[in-house]
C-alpha cells in the first residue's frame, strides 16, 4: 500500500508536526523491489580517495588502540595495538589535535573531480568530524570526542573517567582466546596508571582555571571511586578478577602479574584521583550549568553544535522541545482516557500509570531475571519484523548484559552499541539493574529497540560494512536520532497495535526526548537549578524520580548531548516526508530505511545529500 501522506495530497502543518514529533500511525510497508542508486563508480580517482581513507583510519586507531580492538581490527599487521592503551595525558590530547589539523588537511586538499558519491560522503564525513573536534580541542578545557558523542567539560566525574571506562572495556571488549591475548590484557592494565594520572594533570589544571563540576555531581563520582578503589583494594577486585576467569585453561601467571600491577600501580593512581575530587568538592556549587562556569557559554554554544551538527541556538532549541513536547501529549491524552485516566495532566496521568502493579517488576534478582527474559523476547519479536523495513538484512547480533555494579549508580537506564567490524564480538545492551524500579513493562519494549534493533546496535552492523574510517566516525545527532527513528519503527511494525499500554510507554518516550531539548538548555543556558530539571521530567512528562535524576545528572556532565536524539529524530523524519512527497506510490519504507543506513553515520546536512542521491536514484 501506499503511504497515507504520500505526493498526491499535501501534508498540513500539524500532519508534518506529528511525524516530526513522533512518527506516523501507518507506513508504506513492502512492494516492488527497487535497487538504490549509490554504487561506486570504480574510477581510479576513488580508488586513490579510498586508499587515504584507509591511511586516515589507522593514522587514528594508532592514537586510538582500544577502538581498534572494540572494532576486531587490532590483527595481523595491527595485532600490536591490542596491547596499548589510549594516552588520556595533555600530551595525548595534544597529539590527537595534531593529528586531526594533518589529516583534515589531506582530505581538504583532494580534488573530488569523478569521485563516486559514497566516497565523496566519506570526504564530508571527515571533513565535519575533524573540524568540530579541533574547535573542540580549542576550548580551554574538557574531554573531546572524535567522531563520537561523548563531550564533557569534565574529565573525570561520574560517568566520565578511566576509572569507570578501563575497567568496562578490559572485561567486555579486550578478547581472551589466547595466552597472546592474556599477555596483552595485562600489558593493558599496567597502562591504566599513567591513564589514571594522565586525567589527574588535567584535571588539576581545570580546577586552578576555576572550572569545578557540580557539588551533586562530585559526591557522585566520589561515591563511586571509593567503590572502586575498596573493589581494587580486595586482591586487585574486577581488574584480576576478569583475566583470572578468562584463562582458567592456559598455563601463565596472569592473575599473579594482575594482582600486582593493581596492587602497586592502579590502585595508588586510583587513590590519587579521589584525592583531587575531594579538593575539587571543597570548592564547589550547586550550579548546575555551564553558564555559571568559566568559559561556559562557549564551551556549551560548541557542544550544541556538535551533539546536533546544526547551528541551532539553545534559545531554539529549548522552544521547539516545548512545541513537541505539547504535540506528543495531544496523542497520549486520548489513550490515556480511553484507559480511564481522565483527571490531571498528561504527566500527572502518567505518574499514576507508572504506580500500577500490574506493569512494574518484582523486586531484587527475581525482578532482574524478568527483565532480561523480556528484553531478549522483545529482541527476538522485533529482528522477526526486519524484513517489512529493510531490502538487505545484518545479522542483528547482540548480547544484553548488565552495566557493571560501580558504574549503575551513575549511569542512564541503559545504552548499547554494535559489535566488532567482522562479527565476532556481538553488539551489547547495556541494562542498568540497581533497581527494577527503573524499568516498567510498558517503558521497556521501546528501550530494546532504541538500543538494540532496529536502533543502535542494528544501524551499526551496516556501518561496520563500510569503510574503516566510517566505522570509526559516528555523530550523535545521526546515532540518537536513528535509535529514536528505530524506537518509531517499532510502532509502526505493530509492536503496540493490541498493546494501547506499551503505545504510551513508546508515546512517552519519544516525548521523554523533546523534554531533555527543554532540560539541557534550561540547565545550561537558562539558569535553571538541578530540582528545576528533575521536576519537570516528572510533573511534565510522568517519568520516574529514580529514573530522572542520573539523567538530568548526566545532561550536567554531558553538556549539549542529550539534545541530538530528537533534533536527528526530527531531521530522519523531515527527509522522510520528503521522500514521500517528491516520490509518491514509488516510495517504499525499506527503500527509504536502507538509504539511511547504507548512507552511513553522518551529520545531518550530508543526510540531506544521501537522500537527495536515493529519490533521484527511485525516479531514474
Amino acid at each position: 500500500m501506499t503511504h497515507p501522506a504520500s505526493a498526491a495530497a499535501p501534508l498540513s502543518r500539524r500532519n508534518a508536526l506529528q511525524i516530526l514529533s513522533c512518527g506516523v500511525a501507518a507506513v508504506a510497508l513492502p512492494g516492488s523491489s527497487r535497487a538504490l542508486a549509490q554504487s561506486a563508480s570504480g574510477s581510479p580517482a576513488s580508488a586513490e580517495a579510498s586508499g587515504l581513507l584507509d591511511t586516515l583510519a589507522w593514522n587514528f586507531l594508532d592514537l586510538s588502540p582500544g577502538t581498534a580492538t572494540s572494532l576486531g581490527v587490532d590483527t595481523g599487521a595491527h595485532a600490536a595495538l591490542r596491547s596499548r592503551m589510549e594516552d588520556r595525558s595533555p600530551d595525548g590530547v595534544a597529539r590527537m589535535a595534531a593529528l586531526l589539523r594533518r589529516d583534515l588537511a589531506a582530505v581538504s586538499a583532494v580534488d573530488e573531480t569523478g569521485l563516486d558519491p559514497a566516497t565523496r560522503t566519506s570526504l564530508e564525513v571527515i571533513k565535519s568530524a575533524y573540524t568540530t573536534s579541533l574547535e573542540g580541542f580549542a576550548q580551554p578545557y574538557g574531554d573531546v570526542a572524535v567522531g563520537s558523542w561523548r563531550n564533557t567539560p569534565y574529565v573525570v566525574i561520574q560517568n566520565v573517567g578511566a576509572y569507570l571506562d578501563t575497567p568496562r572495556f578490559l572485561d567486555a571488549d579486550h578478547p581472551i582466546k589466547t595466552p597472546e591475548d592474556a599477555d596483552a590484557y595485562i600489558a593493558r592494565l599496567a597502562q591504566m596508571d599513567d591513564q589514571l594520572d594522565g586525567e589527574l594533570v588535567r584535571m588539576k589544571a581545570a580546577t586552578d582555571k576555576g572550572l569545578v563540576p557540580p557539588d551533586f555531581l562530585l559526591d557522585r563520582a566520589i561515591a563511586q571511586m571509593e567503590s572502586t578503589v575498596a573493589d581494587a583494594g580486595k586482591d586487585g577486585g574486577g581488574l584480576v578478577a576478569s583475566v583470572a576467569n578468562r584463562t582458567g585453561t592456559f598455563q601463565g601467571d596472569w592473575e599473579k602479574q594482575a594482582k600486582s600491577l593493581v596492587a602497586g600501580d592502579v590502585l595508588p593512581a586510583l587513590q590519587r584521583q579521589l584525592a583531587e575530587l575531594k579538593r575539587q568538592r571543597g570548592l564547589a556549587s550547586s550550579a548546575p550549568g555551564l553558564r555559571e562556569r568559566p568559559g561556559g557559554a562557549q564551551f556549551y554554544a560548541w557542544a550544541l553544535k556538535a551533539s546536533t551538527t546544526t547551528a541551532m541556538p539553545a534559545e531554539e532549541i529549548h522552544k521547539l522541545g516545548h512545541e513537541q513536547l505539547a504535540e506528543l501529549h495531544g496523542r497520549m491524552d486520548p489513550i490515556l482516557k480511553d484507559l480511564g485516566y481522565t483527571q490531571g495532566t498528561v504527566g500527572a496521568r502518567m505518574t499514576a500509570l507508572g504506580k500500577d502493579p500490574r506493569f512494574m517488576f518484582a523486586k531484587g534478582d527475581e525482578g532482574r531475571d524478568q527483565i532480561m527474559a523480556f528484553i531478549r523476547q522483545r529482541i527476538d519479536w522485533i529482528t522477526s519484523q526486519m524484513p517489512r523495513a529493510f531490502r538487505e538484512l545484518v545479522p542483528g547480533n547482540v548480547e544484553v548484559r548488565r552495566l557493571p555494579l560501580a558504574e549503575e549508580p551513575g549511569a542512564p537506564t541503559a545504552y548499547g552499541g554494535a559489535g566488532s567490524k567482522d562479527g565476532t564480538v556481538p553488539g551489547k545492551m547495556w541494562i542498568n539493574l540497581r533497581t527494577t524500579d527503573l524499568h516498567r513493562k510498558y517503558d521497556l519494549p521501546t528501550l530494546v529497540h532504541h538500543e538494540t534493533i532496529p536502533g543502535h546496535v542494528w544501524q551499526g552492523e551496516y556501518a561496520n560494512r563500510l569503510p574503516l574510517i566510517r566505522s570509526i566516525l559516528a555523530f550523535n545527532a545521526y546515532s540518537e536520532g536513528w535509535a529514536l527513528y528505530g524506537e518509531q519503527l517499532g510502532d509502526e511494525l505493530g509492536a503496540y497495535d493490541d498493546d494501547p499500554v506499551g503505545r504510551l510507554g513508546y508515546l512517552q518516550s519519544i516525548a521523554f526526548r523533546a523534554c531533555r531539548m527543554v532540560v539541557d538548555t534550561g540547565l545550561h543556558s537558562q539558569g535553571w537549578s538541578r530540582e528545576e530539571g528533575i521536576r519537570f521530567f516528572m510533573e511534565k512528562n510522568g517519568n520516574k524520580r529514580e529514573e530522572v535524576v542520573n539523567e538530568v545528572d548526566r545532561y550536567c556532565s554531558w553538556a549539549g548531548q542529550a539534545c541530538g536524539y530528537k533534533m536527528g529524530h526530527n531531521e530522519i523524519n523531515r527527509q522522510r516526508l520528503r521522500a514521500i512527497s517528491e516520490l509518491g506510490d514509488a516510495y517504499d519504507l525499506r527503500d527509504f530505511d536502507q538509504a539511511v543506513v547504507d548512507g552511513g553515520n553522518v551529520p545531518l546536512d550530508v543526510l540531506g545529500d544521501n537522500i537527495t542521491r536515493y529519490i533521484a536514484g527511485v525516479k531514474g
